[in-house]
């Protein structure tokens, strides 16, 4: 049975993707083509015209049509079709899916499931976007060969970057810090503070810091699949306020993880941060060391995916740092049960024990 929950809104491409041209794009298992109408508006429809299913990213734009590259059946922007060559009557079940999309943050987002539930209030909102005083890094995109929730799992696991990520954001002096978790109607927290620590690498090379730190991260996944990290440090023994935080090196780390099938997930990525907000060298820069940060995610999870292929088993033991991502995948669960029930889905997420 399918992981996925279809009442989301995904990232399907960043807005720069979708143009005059086609773009062919799987979705939670489903072909998908992308185009843009005359007007600029974007238009998502099935990929797989309804006579011999031949893909319609294969034929050709007629203006605000889409016409299929094998017979020349022509289809409007809502999946209808509004012409057969040679024909003129045309079957009722001449038609393709349509998928609601709405843009923004720079990104168009694409709804799976029932349309009449697509609302655009229920994207994320994102702190600091567009402020003068916050640097952006966006437009970012890697491709995981692993089920998102092997994603998510790790996107709610603080412990894991004294590890995997000791060259970029990790640091020895957080291996044995515990990790607290909370959980809202509809997202996961999973945090903890390091304090009285050397800085670490990012620390280092970004900041400008006394000497000891105290550092946060700040791991949420808010439903089905949205990440983002509040992350950032300022001087040992400096109070915690928002204010402060603000003061001290602070970035918000946002992931869109949309997936592709049940093996593979596309990874789409941007970067706020309060350090050298204006400077374009600091941009390519935190570009580079994110990338390679998530490339190091991306590397493990690739053999954790290939594993659990081998064994048919996700994990033999869990540990307490497992609690945030057993409370995800509950709660996954639970929405996947809406959507086959009908139970409106603010029931289905309720809180959980781990």
């Amino acid at each position: 049975m399918s992981s996925f929950v279809k009442n989301g809104w995904y990232v399907a491409a960043w807005s720069h993707e979708i143009c005059r041209t086609l773009l062919a794009r799987t979705i939670l298992n489903e072909q998908i083509v992308f185009y843009r109408r005359e007007d600029g508006q974007p238009v998502a429809l099935m990929d797989r015209c309804p006579h011999k299913l031949a893909p319609l990213s294969l034929g050709e734009l007629k203006g605000d049509e889409l016409q299929c590259g094998y017979h020349g059946m022509t289809f409007n922007c809502k999946g209808q079709c509004s012409h057969i060559p040679g024909q003129a009557s045309i079957p009722p079940n001449a038609k393709v899916r349509a998928f609601p999309l709405f843009e923004k943050y720079n990104a168009v987002w694409i709804w799976m499931g029932e349309p009449a539930l697509a609302d655009p209030e229920k994207i994320i909102d994102i702190p600091h976007y567009g402020d003068k005083g916050w640097g952006l890094v966006d437009n970012q995109y890697l491709y995981f060969k692993s089920n998102y929730l092997n994603i998510t799992d790790n996107l709610v696991d603080p412990a894991h970057t004294t590890y995997v990520h000791k060259n970029t954001i990790g640091g020895t002096d957080g291996a044995e810090v515990g990790v607290k978790v909370e959980q809202g109607d509809d997202h996961v927290l999973a945090y903890r503070w390091i304090k009285n620590a050397a800085p670490v690498p990012l620390f280092e090379k970004m900041g400008n810091f006394k000497g000891l730190t105290d550092r946060w991260q700040y791991y949420y996944l808010h439903m089905p699949s949205v990440s983002y990290v509040d992350f950032g440090g300022i001087d040992a023994g400096v109070e915690p306020t928002e204010e402060n935080k603000d003061r001290g090196l602070r970035s918000f780390s946002f992931n869109f993880l949309t997936p592709e099938t049940e093996r593979t997930t596309h990874y789409f990525w941007l970067h706020l941060r309060n350090y050298h907000p204006h400077d374009t060298r600091v941009d390519e820069e935190v570009a580079e060391l994110m990338t390679l940060t998530f490339n190091e995610d991306l590397e493990l999870l690739t053999h954790v995916q290939a594993q659990q292929e081998i064994t048919g088993v996700r994990e033999y033991v869990r540990l307490g740092i497992d609690n945030a991502p057993v409370r995800i995948r509950k709660m996954i669960e639970r929405l996947q049960a809406a959507e086959r029930s009908d139970v409106p889905a603010q029931i289905a997420v309720q809180t959980v024990d781990a």
